[in-house]
């Protein structure tokens, strides 16, 4: 898989405070690495969308990560709302995740990321084109 990066992505990261960044960094590695098991996702566009550090593939929905001010106790993951992607973690994953709306899995600063369960979701968000038909999305 090859990933083409924004340059003004890494400003963002680096303009998180220090207790957020490692948080952010986890989030951006494991988009990557679910990526890059994806079987034919052969580019990962990260770039910034409303200036928040975001993830593309041409067969997936955008994936989206931040840390805002106005609730700095937190940070997120966003899907596209009206998709089915949140709707479906919420199925699978009620008990795992905290979400916000159709739109977001929410973390506490202090939490710890269940990486599989996350990655999974984020591999049916980059490949979201090819199972939006599929029951639970194929899961």
């Amino acid at each position: 898989m090859k990933l083409t990066t924004n340059p003004k992505t890494k400003e963002v990261f680096n303009a998180y405070p220090p207790e957020v960044q490692q948080q952010m960094n986890q989030l951006r590695a494991l988009i990557i690495e679910a990526a890059s098991e994806i079987e034919g996702l052969e580019n990962l566009e990260e770039t910034l969308k409303w200036g928040e550090p975001s993830y593309l593939s041409k067969i997936g929905s955008t994936v989206r990560i931040d840390w805002k001010t106005k609730t700095p106790e937190q940070f997120a993951i966003y899907f596209k709302c009206t998709s089915k992607l949140v709707t479906t973690f919420k199925t699978i994953y009620k008990d795992t995740f905290e979400f916000e709306g159709n739109r977001a899995i929410v973390f506490k600063l202090n939490d710890n990321i269940p990486e599989t369960e996350l990655k999974h979701c984020i591999s049916m968000a980059l490949t979201y084109h090819k199972i939006k038909h599929l029951p639970l999305l194929g899961a």
